[in-house]
């Protein structure tokens, strides 16, 4: 069990670099994850994430902490664990964020990292289906198709957006995001594009790749300062999974900083708070935490929507053939169709919110859509202040670790989702989509227009995350970094960590792309370092 790189995780990122990696026949290379093959059905068809989520098989199910910016709630936290990773079971809206967002990067000392650096690494991955630009990447592993799923309540509420006043763009993955249009999503001939199914699935046969599933890992063991090799238990059976070169932990932004602390590598007096033995101090393993807070205004209507298309088994037969045999319908839908970069005050340079259109709505979603025909209007703000953090609760792996995301600690961050939830009553109080609106169920008349101390307490009551968690092994140069820029983790030689948590500052959108891109990233460093 020697390979020259081992790779924890088989992620949106660890599938990236298993790939680029075993792409150099003369080396070896170990993917390992802890969740098993992606051969559920469910993971395959695009609207399967209802199945997903929350489910064991697929899903690590963590929960925060209660939290006070929530009023003492206590949400789910998604997280993929199965090949693929959250790829394998998120909402596939692909958001490759703003370019501001990586020269801000830049900025804090991570040369390398700017829009000009990373632009080549998101067109080298994609496969893009739409009009061609020169920002547009076409024949990369990842599959990135244009909406295909026609709602009228969607298209109206798109229409009144431009018709209030905001612009109307046909590509925010262009260097200019804002405005009000469609999503894009990582999906090909009607079934997800996971980066299983991108960069792992065609190179299955290569014999210097071993992927290692239902390996969960304990702990990364040194020899002095080098990382030499993964503990990992396979069918509850403890092996050491050795590197030659380089371990590289992907296992996301709540799995890496916790497979750093179970190391030695954290907080020092946390550490020994749970009898772990330090390798290196390293305060800000597990802080900096970040993730996008949705606030999700419901309307009901006279239109259309999912809630009420599949509430008769005859409904339901009949998606499920048009699905079969056409790839197309309800089955093949993202998470949202529609989206919105929109901007809060006008002296903003870039969007500051953004918006999630679905042709659907839910209390909870694992309770079932509404029995009433609505849809929903998430809105979320997309560069949050608050820092929240992860705490180990034991020095056993299997015990998850304290989720505190600390949701709306700052002003600016409740002042910018009252404002996004004014500026969605105000689109939906234009024409052709108020037409089409015979109540708001959500907030509703209760919480009045101009009270934000009532918009704001209903936040509190009922917001939740839209699975963005990042940044909790920051990558830059103050004494809170976990790495440099080139992923290295500091203080110890031959680890790196590549995956959403080395996000300094979150990204403007969607995580999964800019997630991909890092993978792409370190690839191309660790290749070029090897030569």
């Amino acid at each position: 069990m020697e390979f020259d790189y081992v790779i924890i995780g088989a992620g949106s990122a660890g599938c990236v670099i298993a790939n680029r990696l075993s792409a150099d026949p003369s080396v070896t290379v170990a993917l390992i994850e802890a969740g098993g093959n992606d051969r559920y059905p469910w993971i395959h068809i695009p609207v399967g994430y209802f199945k997903t989520m929350g489910n064991p098989k697929t899903d690590w199910c963590y929960k925060t902490q209660p939290d006070p910016g929530l009023n003492g709630r206590s949400i789910n936290w998604p997280r993929g664990k199965v090949l693929g990773g959250s790829s394998s079971i998120n909402g596939l809206l692909y958001v490759r964020g703003q370019p501001q967002d990586f020269d801000h990067w830049r900025q804090l000392g991570n040369a390398g990292w700017s829009w000009d650096d990373v632009m080549p690494l998101f067109r080298r991955a994609e496969n893009w289906e739409g009009n061609s630009s020169a920002e547009r990447g076409i024949g990369g592993p990842l599959n990135v198709s244009e909406n295909k799923v026609d709602r009228e309540v969607i298209n109206a509420w798109v229409e009144a957006a431009v018709s209030a006043g905001y612009k109307r763009t046909d590509d925010y993955n262009l260097e200019d995001q804002e405005g009000a249009g469609f999503f894009q999503m990582t999906m090909k001939n009607g079934q997800r594009c996971s980066t299983a199914v991108a960069y792992l699935k065609p190179i299955r046969g290569r014999k210097n790749l071993h992927i290692i599933t239902h390996a969960h890992t304990d702990q990364i063991q040194f020899e002095g300062k080098r990382a030499v090799s993964a503990v990992v238990r396979i069918h509850g059976k403890q092996k050491k999974i050795r590197a030659r070169c380089e371990i590289i932990i992907s296992a996301g932004a709540i799995g890496s900083p916790q497979i750093l602390m179970l190391s030695g590598i954290g907080d020092q007096k946390d550490l020994a708070n749970h009898g772990i033995a330090s390798i290196h101090h390293l305060p800000g393993v597990g802080k900096n935490l970040q993730d996008h807070l949705q606030a999700r205004p419901i309307y009901k209507c006279n239109a259309s929507t999912i809630n009420t298309e599949t509430k008769s088994p005859f409904q339901l037969l009949s998606i499920a053939l048009e699905y079969a045999f056409k790839r197309s319908g309800p089955m093949a839908m993202a998470a949202s169709l529609g989206t919105a970069f929109l901007k809060t005050r006008p002296e903003l340079e870039t969007p500051d919110i953004q918006f999630h259109l679905q042709p659907f709505s839910a209390d909870n979603v694992a309770a079932g859509s509404h029995h009433f025909s609505a849809f929903t209007t998430s809105v979320l703000q997309l560069r949050p202040e608050s820092r929240g953090c992860l705490k180990l609760l034991s020095a056993n792996s299997e015990d998850y670790p304290a989720i505190h995301p600390n949701y709306l600690a700052t002003r600016t961050d409740c002042d910018a989702l009252i404002a996004g939830i004014k500026i969605a009553r105000v689109i939906c109080k234009t024409n052709p989509v108020k037409s089409l609106i015979t109540e708001e169920y959500a907030p509703g008349l209760t919480v009045a227009e101009d009270d934000d101390d009532a918009i704001l307490e209903w936040v509190r009551n009922t917001a939740t995350t839209i699975y963005h968690p990042t940044g909790t092994c920051k990558m830059g140069q103050d004494k809170m970094s976990v790495v440099n820029e080139k992923l290295q983790v500091y203080g110890v030689t031959g680890l790196r960590v590549a995956d959403a948590s080395i996000m300094p500052t979150i990204t403007s959108g969607n995580t999964n792309a800019p997630t991909i891109m890092i993978g792409e990233k370190l690839s191309d460093m660790i290749l070029q370092s090897a030569k």
